[in-house]
């Protein structure tokens, strides 16, 4: 643990010692943080970040980004930001460009407790919205205190050669049992308590778990950040496999979440690794993050911005839209699907019938969940085909090694709203025939999610619309 020092100048703080000197203030763990550095830090960094973010929203949207939807704690209010007509890697983007920050802001906000006579682990609360603002705010002028000695009688604190002999193999699997047991707990509770699968859920469960294992892999003596991270990383893998084992959720879900989840494992592991290097345990300030994630997860309940999101997809097809028209309001089944995902359960098209004609005629597409059922909204006979859906089967059947398994998210968290056909003519008697499916997706961070699901639209697309020219082509209807 690093010794508070009187406020003041400091070998470690004055005169600066350049670029070095700047990064080890930011990212070590070593070098006290006292008010004065912590203040110009935060505000400097915070002005830095809005800027960028705020420039580059208003380069590709137009939108402006005021500082108080830059310092809103409801995430998902800034996803009106990160709509069309911007690009759709720009929120993933700005995520990424946050970790670095969150990373300073955790790193300097803990040294800075310590500093302060604080226990370290109270930093975190710096995680939490609205009070992490206001404990932010305290530390830039709470001064520095000398450390307490330890009463009489009390041990005196292990020496480092006694710490170094304990073994790690206990260490490591206490971290990852009770970091497991947290994130089963907490995906139960927030899940089928509250039904949100938001950002609490998916970044912050992640650190939570992570930093759980890293914190206590370093107890009581420290390890390498390497054996940390690692600690983390497996803890998040062995939480998918509990789920996975409890028939909480099936494989391609999981493999779907993998990403986003070892990147925030990344970042617990880094966070339990510098608590318990530089700071005292403190059961409380864990057990406080613990309970306000479902308090937190309720709250971003209270706001769920479901944007309308655009997929299509078109090609060529060697007849006139005349002819190609008759394949398109109805096909017949298609072949049995040889793409790996299709195989592996994600839902895919079978054949599509039609009953009636015109603006009262109902098509049904069949899938190989169920029947989408799309009353027709514009009938233009060689040109446009438009239609709502009523009713849709689930996106997917979850791989699992259970016999059937629905988790909630099958239900309800990604719908259709409607789709279209277009015929435009092309020179030679061809037709580029596009097809276009727009839906709303209730899984946060969208910018995330909607990556796996435009995917997936749009080799729903692919197949249809190579099926309509094959058929198209061999078969011209005059």
């Amino acid at each position: 643990m690093t010794t508070p020092l009187p406020d003041g100048p400091s070998p470690g703080l004055h005169p600066p010692r350049g670029i070095r000197w700047l990064l080890q203030l930011w990212f070590g763990l070593t070098l006290p943080v006292n008010r004065r550095s912590y203040a110009i830090t935060g505000f400097t960094l915070m002005l830095v970040k809005y800027l960028v973010e705020a420039g580059a929203i208003h380069h590709y949207t137009s939108l402006l980004m005021t500082p108080l939807d830059f310092i809103n704690p409801v995430l998902t209010m800034r996803q009106q930001f990160f709509k069309a007509p911007g690009p759709t890697w720009l929120g993933i983007a700005l995520a990424g460009w946050s970790i670095p920050f969150l990373w300073i802001m955790v790193a300097m906000s803990v040294r800075r407790a310590i500093d302060a006579g604080r226990p370290g682990s109270t930093g975190l609360l710096v995680l939490i919205p609205v009070i992490g603002m206001v404990f932010m705010l305290t530390l830039c002028f709470q001064k520095r205190r000398l450390p307490q000695q330890p009463a009489a009688g009390e041990p005196a604190p292990a020496s480092p050669r006694v710490a170094q002999l304990e073994h790690g193999l206990r260490s490591s699997l206490t971290g990852i049992a009770v970091s497991v047991s947290i994130g089963l707990l907490l995906l139960v509770i927030v899940i089928y308590g509250t039904g949100n699968y938001g950002n609490v859920l998916f970044m912050g469960m992640p650190i939570l778990v992570s930093t759980v294992s890293a914190f206590l892999y370093n107890r009581p003596s420290r390890r390498t950040l390497r054996g940390s991270l690692a600690i983390a990383n497996n803890s998040i893998l062995l939480v998918g496999v509990a789920i996975l084992l409890f028939a909480l959720e099936g494989i391609i879900c999981l493999v779907m979440f993998l990403p986003i989840g070892i990147a925030m494992g990344m970042l617990g592991g880094m966070i339990g690794y510098m608590l318990a290097s530089i700071a005292p345990v403190q059961k409380r300030t864990i057990l406080l993050l613990l309970a306000l994630v479902p308090l937190l997860t309720g709250a971003e309940l209270l706001y769920r911005p479901t944007p309308l999101y655009e997929v299509t997809t078109s090609i060529e097809i060697d007849a006139s839209p005349e002819e190609v028209w008759p394949h398109v309001i109805r096909f017949p089944p298609l072949p049995e699907p040889t793409a790996w995902y299709f195989r592996l359960g994600i839902a895919c098209p079978q054949e599509a019938t039609i009953v009636g004609t015109g603006g009262v005629a109902v098509r049904h597409c069949i899938f190989s969940t169920g029947s989408f059922v799309e009353p027709i909204t514009a009938w233009e006979p060689g040109r446009r085909l438009s239609f709502d859906v009523t009713e849709q089967p689930a996106p997917m059947t979850e791989l699992s090694p259970y016999r059937h398994i629905h988790p909630p998210h099958l239900e309800g968290y990604l719908q259709s709203r409607r789709g279209e056909f277009r015929l435009v003519p092309l020179p030679g008697g061809r037709t580029r025939l596009e097809g276009s499916t727009w839906y709303e997706l209730e899984m946060y961070p969208q910018d995330y999610w909607t990556l796996w699901s435009d995917a997936c639209i749009q080799r729903i697309h692919e197949r249809v619309l190579e099926h309509i020219k094959q058929v198209a082509e061999a078969n011209p209807a005059r």
